[in-house]
Parts: C-alpha cells; sequence; structure tokens
C-alpha cells in the first residue's frame, strides 16, 4: 500500500472517531451547541468518507504509466493537504461563524471550500487519465 494511501486511510480513521465522539457530545444536554452540527457533518464527508474513498482510489485505480502508476506524487500530496486544511479551518471556524464572535470567519469559511475544491478538482483530474479508455 502506497505511502500517501495509508496517510488518507489514517487520517479518515482518525476523523471518523473524532466526528462520531462530536455527535455524542452533540447529544449531553446543556452543552454549547453553536455551529457544531455542521462541523460534524463535514467530518464525515470530507474527513471520513471522501479521505477514505479518495486514498482508495489513489492505490487501486489504473496505472497512470510504468512510470508514474499513481499519478504525480505532489498532486496526490495536493489533494491529501488541501481536503484536510480545508477541514481545519471549518473546524475552527465554523463554530465561530455562528456564533458571530469573528467579522472575518466567513472569508475563512470561503478559503476553506476553496481548499475542498482544490482537493476534488486535483483527485478528479488525476484520476480522470487513470480511468480513460485505451
Amino acid at each position: 500500500m502506497p505511502i500517501i494511501t495509508r496517510w488518507f486511510v489514517k487520517t479518515s480513521l482518525a476523523l471518523l472517531v473524532l466526528a462520531l465522539g462530536l455527535g455524542i457530545y452533540q447529544q449531553i444536554p446543556g452543552t454549547p451547541q453553536s455551529g457544531l452540527f455542521p462541523v460534524y457533518l463535514h467530518l464525515l464527508t470530507f474527513g471520513w468518507l471522501t479521505q477514505l474513498i479518495f486514498g482508495i482510489a489513489i492505490w487501486m485505480l489504473p496505472k497512470f504509466t510504468s512510470e508514474r502508476p499513481r499519478g504525480y506524487e505532489w498532486v496526490n500530496w495536493l489533494t491529501y493537504l488541501s481536503l484536510n486544511a480545508g477541514l481545519i479551518l471549518r473546524a475552527i471556524f465554523e463554530p465561530l461563524q455562528g456564533a458571530n464572535v469573528l467579522s472575518w470567519s466567513g472569508a475563512a469559511l470561503m478559503a476553506a471550500a476553496l481548499l475542498h475544491w482544490v482537493a476534488g478538482v486535483s483527485f478528479a483530474a488525476q484520476a480522470w487519465f487513470r480511468v480513460r479508455g485505451r
């Protein structure tokens, strides 16, 4: 299993546990809830599910070339880093946006969305050429 796949899978499993813990926390009566539900959903969908799919797909899709079976490694790492940087921004600034604490938290959430878009485009661009017909 390639190193990048191990990073994707291990990170996805850690974020699954974190998301489920956050889900339990949200059910405790009297706990602050401001902005936590969107964080919970993003940790499950982008943190666990998308990350797991990306990691396994990088490993299992048809070869890119004989020299680069998984495509360009830097693109795979760009996907990993932008996906997780977006998740970190989302986890920090979503609750702050809900509580109206910072005036610029909306800009941080926009940056998080842009990072997720970069992750999706970089993954899709490389995967596209791996699944094309020959």
